[in-house]
């Protein structure tokens, strides 16, 4: 006996023990464990002795110089309290705004000071600092003066302004006096090394993209640098160090530095700067150089100036914390438990509802199902945990918060398409029409009469007579046919479908209405009020569908069940060998109607659809007929008999074949009045789907209903992620140095997203639909091409409500060559922007690095159902159609 034979003979209680008691905790017991050896501690030779010196900005949270917000005397008191028993010195920037009285505070706790001043274009500000300078450095602690910080790498003075102040000091400062630059200005400018008493130099090998592993090695290599050039000039290094946040730094070319130096790039973490620091520390101390640590704390406002790393060099972050511990092992992310707990914890919800809501199906489906949403929400996590650590303005907080919210949602979605996936391949098989019709027992053989309403507008005269034929072939006892014509304004049009209806005999009646309210629903409506009295069923089909002989005889006995309100068969179409466009829509429309309503017709959920559907008159007349306010009447109209009581069959058999759309617009317009009408719909039947409504819907129609909604509004939000892509990508390239790139948060919901959805459709199409890999493909490229049409759909559709019925044309010309990008001009427009982007990062020096390459990712793979779109549009246009008669397409899931 095969495993798969074992498990489905094992009793259902045993099995949803043996799940929950011993698959589940495996599950979560893996996904623990790979995040375990993700985060495993990185150990590097500790430090357990006393920092020389630490640079000291002591603004708090909250604090920043642009808007005059200070420290108080006492908040530096309690930072240098926390940095005495550390650290020998430190080093100030400025003396303005009553740091001038830090060495005095810095006294109390053994420090010695390098007191510095700012100078800047500012003359006025330069000369108050000096000012405040002369008789603060006569304090007994300070030990050194820095007259300037970087001033000459930002341009603000000159070499001979910056020599003129440094002369001043000098004159009335008899410590020693230098101005603080990054090494390769001082090599750069030996008549400045003249004028100085020591080299105040600044290494910082992260800003010059050198991997951590080889920045020490460069610390030490430009201070010999400089030693060379300058034989018996003290050096004394007054920043140097490593961020734990911010963006990677890209290599770059520095005049002397070999290649070898450069040939990684920069990447700041926690890790990493543990790892510079104790390394950095252990060789001073042997080279017994002075140097001081960039920097003490966390100063989240610097970002505005220095970019994204600016705010995260301290060795404690901005609440005077520290950031990792001096020896033994060093953790990125120190909160990743309580973020694998979070993610492990709520994918069980799902599991468990669908192990309790679908104990038919065979448990590798319940596993493989289990194992998708712990990989799901620990992505989520992930993405969340990435910004662990990262200090959030009020605007960023807001920002990010409806980011993943967002991807809460996009989850949600995604679970929904999972159920879907699992319950296909492995749910419950079956034909269940069939087992309804055994039911039926003497029954099988009702023959009510059945009114047949054709709603037309404006169609080829031609083609209608086609499916009048058709309707004339029906081989069923008592039926009637009524067509309904509304608004259309040619009677060249009508008239020969008038007549038409008056060769075919009494069966067959026209009414032509104009003006006539309410578009295809409001025709129903009409004809609803002139159908026989005896007709027991109402069946309605498109103009262009020519039916099979046996579609009423096969399908009317379901109404012998009293409780059937509505029999509903799939569309199909006759024309998919004409072109390769409509080979793709054809195979694309089959999807939902041989996965989805098959799914849906074991839940008695199906979709309504206005086409090949039956409805019993009386449940028709009990729910007030046809919606004239929703231009998808027929799905509302389903979803109203189920609010009433009624139950539906669905017959997955082609009764019926129409036309497919002959151009990529009115394929888009079709699926926009689709996604336009299911929030319709939606809005309008909301409190039916709250818990405890007492509407009429059961807990399964209510899944099916929103689940068969959700990945329309997941095309939404993708279009929601775009948008943010392309505004985060502008503010990046506008400022490099300030806007991180937030990959993490976008690489879930767009490669994740697009990767599963693309080999859920391809796995479901090649297992359920049984059509070709290029069929399938062909199919996954037009459903991707209408996702840009389905966003908007569904954004206007939130916001509006009265958008107006717009039909889906039929057999019209092909469209001119300049319709290839007018139909697609939007998508075209996005396309255009997103690739632009992504070749503005390619060639840009700034975003030369991995994370940046994958940003180009995440722009391109957003760029994919845009450029789908445009594809398709082409081959809607150029395709030859074959010449010869429609060839007959065969029926997907036959």
């Amino acid at each position: 006996m095969s495993p798969k034979t074992i498990a489905r003979r094992l009793p259902s209680a045993l099995r949803i023990g043996i799940f929950l008691l011993i698959v589940l905790p495996l599950m979560i017991a893996a996904n623990i464990a790979v995040w375990s050896a993700i985060h495993q501690p990185r150990s590097t030779q500790g430090w357990t002795g006393e920092i020389v010196g630490f640079a000291f900005s002591p603004f708090q949270a909250g604090q920043n110089p642009e808007d005059l917000l200070y420290p108080s005397a006492e908040e530096i008191r309690r930072d240098l309290q926390v940095l005495g028993p550390k650290a020998q010195a430190i080093r100030t920037y400025e003396t303005g705004y009553g740091f001038d009285k830090i060495p005095e505070i810095a006294a109390e706790f053994d420090l010695s000071v390098a007191l510095g001043a700012w100078i800047g274009r500012n003359e006025a500000r330069n000369e108050q600092e000096l000012a405040r300078l002369t008789p603060t450095a006569f304090r007994r602690n300070v030990v050194r003066v820095v007259v300037g910080n970087e001033a000459l790498l930002r341009r603000d003075v000159t070499v001979d302004e910056l020599i003129s102040y440094i002369r001043r000091v000098k004159k009335t400062v008899w410590k020693p006096v230098s101005t603080a630059e990054p090494w390769h200005v001082w090599l750069d400018h030996p008549e400045l090394v003249k004028e100085v008493d020591y080299l105040a130099v600044h290494i910082l090998p992260y800003w010059e993209g050198v991997s951590v592993d080889k920045a020490v090695d460069y610390v030490f290599e430009r201070i010999g640098d400089l030693r060379k050039a300058y034989p018996g000039k003290p050096i004394v290094v007054t920043e140097v160090g490593w961020p734990s946040r911010g963006r990677i730094i890209p290599r770059q070319s520095f005049a002397g530095i070999s290649e070898e130096t450069l040939e990684e790039e920069a990447v700041p973490s926690l890790v990493n700067q543990a790892k510079f620091m104790r390394t950095f520390l252990n060789r001073a101390k042997e080279a017994e150089i002075t140097y001081y640590v960039m920097e003490a704390f966390d100063q989240p406002w610097k970002a505005n100036e220095e970019g994204a790393a600016g705010g995260y060099w301290g060795i404690y972050d901005v609440m005077r914390a520290p950031k990792f511990p001096m020896s033994g092992g060093v953790v990125e992310y120190t909160d990743w438990r309580f973020w694998a707990a979070i993610a492990a914890g709520l994918s069980l919800i799902p599991a468990v509802l669908l192990l309790l809501g679908r104990r038919h199906m065979h448990p590798a489906g319940q596993i493989f199902f289990a194992a998708l949403v712990q990989l799901g929400g620990a992505a989520i996590a992930w993405s969340a945990l990435s910004f662990s650590g990262i200090y959030l303005t009020p605007g960023q907080t807001i920002a990010w918060s409806v980011l993943f919210a967002a991807q809460g949602l996009l989850l949600v979605v995604l679970i929904t398409e999972a159920v879907e996936l699992v319950e296909a391949l492995w749910g419950r098989t079956g034909k269940r029409h069939e087992e309804l019709i055994a039911h039926l027992g003497p029954n099988a053989d009702h023959r009510p009469k059945v009114s047949i309403h054709v709603p037309i507008h404006n169609e080829p005269p031609h083609m209608v007579r086609e499916t009048l034929a058709a309707l004339a072939r029906l081989d069923y006892p008592d039926f009637e046919v009524l067509v309904i014509d509304n608004n259309t304004k040619d009677p060249e049009v009508w008239k020969p479908v008038e007549a038409e209806c008056a060769r075919l005999g009494k069966r067959f009646r026209f009414f032509h209405l104009d003006p006539w309210p309410g578009y295809k629903a409001g025709a129903l409506n009409f004809a609803r009020s002139q159908t026989a009295e005896d007709a027991d069923v109402i069946a309605v089909i498109d103009s262009d569908y020519q039916v099979s002989p046996d579609w009423l005889k096969t399908l009317c006995p379901h109404f012998a069940d009293p409780d059937v309100g509505f029999v509903q068969a799939p569309q199909d179409y006759r024309d998919a060998g004409q072109s390769l466009f409509k080979t793709m829509t054809y195979w694309e429309y089959a999807g939902f109607f041989h996965i989805g309503m098959v799914l849906r017709d074991r839940y008695n959920a199906v979709i309504q659809h206005g086409t090949m559907t039956m409805v019993r008159k009386s449940a028709l007349d009990e729910v007030g007929g046809w919606a004239e306010w929703c231009i998808c009447e027929d799905a509302e109209l389903g979803l109203k008999l189920y609010r009433a009581g009624y139950g539906s069959v669905y017959v997955n058999r082609s009764f019926g074949k129409g036309l497919t759309p002959d151009t990529l617009g009115a394929y888009m317009t079709q699926r926009f009045r689709w996604a336009y009408g299911a929030v319709q719909i939606m809005k309008h039947h909301m409190r039916a789907f709250l818990p405890g409504s007492g509407a009429g819907l059961n807990a399964a129609q209510k899944y099916y209903f929103f689940a068969g909604w959700l990945p329309w509004f997941a095309d939404a939000l993708a279009l929601a992620f775009t948008a943010a892509s392309i505004a985060v990508s502008a503010l990046a390239l506008w400022s490099p140095e300030a806007m991180p790139l937030p990959v993490a948060a976008f690489m879930v919901p767009t490669i994740g997203s697009f990767l599963f959805k693309l080999i859920r459709s391809l796995w479901l199409y090649l297992q359920r639909v049984r059509c070709g890999l290029g069929q399938s493909l062909g199919a996954a490229l037009a459903a991707l091409a209408l996702t840009h049409t389905v966003a908007k759909a569904v954004a206007i559709g939130i916001f509006t409500s009265g958008r107006p019925f717009v039909r889906t044309p039929k057999c019209e010309d092909r469209a001119a060559l300049s319709a290839i990008f007018i139909q697609v001009r939007d998508e075209a427009v996005v396309l255009a922007v997103l690739w632009g982007l992504g070749i503005a990062f390619l060639l840009h020096p700034m975003f030369q690095d991995s994370l940046s390459r994958l940003w180009v990712a995440v722009l391109a793979v957003q760029s994919l159902p845009y450029l789908a779109s445009v594809l398709t549009s082409i081959i809607s246009i150029l395709a030859r159609e074959r010449e010869s008669e429609p060839v007959t397409a065969p029926v997907a899931g036959e």
